[in-house]
């Protein structure tokens, strides 16, 4: 049974930073292309970082709304993904979710995701 499950999100101040985590189970990360999403209230699922698997280079997509405060890894001894969040603002809270697939590139649909993390920016 695959799963995908995020974790360090939290409470943290305008221009904080935060590592978020997926760690999947039944899975292989380092095969698969890995996409980070956040959903804020009110607002449509937003894609914020993918990286294609290593067969493909891990290769990185970031839309322009976050390129240069976002940056996503993969750490495949761990199976685990990472998304580090910078210079965090108001705008950034959301849930944060993981999702993976079985296919070397970006752009492609997920098949599996996480249950999601919630991160609050606030002073």
């Amino acid at each position: 049974q695959v799963q995908l499950v995020e974790g360090g999100g939290g409470l943290v101040q305008p221009g904080d930073s935060l590592r978020l985590s997926c760690a999947a189970s039944g899975f292989t990360l380092e095969y698969a292309t890995v996409g980070w999403f956040r959903q804020a209230p009110g607002k449509e699922r937003e894609e914020v970082s993918c990286i294609s698997s290593s067969s493909s280079d891990g290769e990185t997509f970031y839309p322009d709304s976050v390129k240069g405060r976002f940056a996503i890894s993969r750490d495949s001894a761990r199976n685990t993904v990472y998304l580090q969040i910078n210079s965090l603002k108001p705008e950034d809270t959301a849930v944060y979710f993981c999702a993976a697939v079985e296919d070397p590139d970006c752009g492609t649909e997920f098949d599996y995701w996480g249950q999601g993390t919630q991160v609050t920016v606030s002073s």
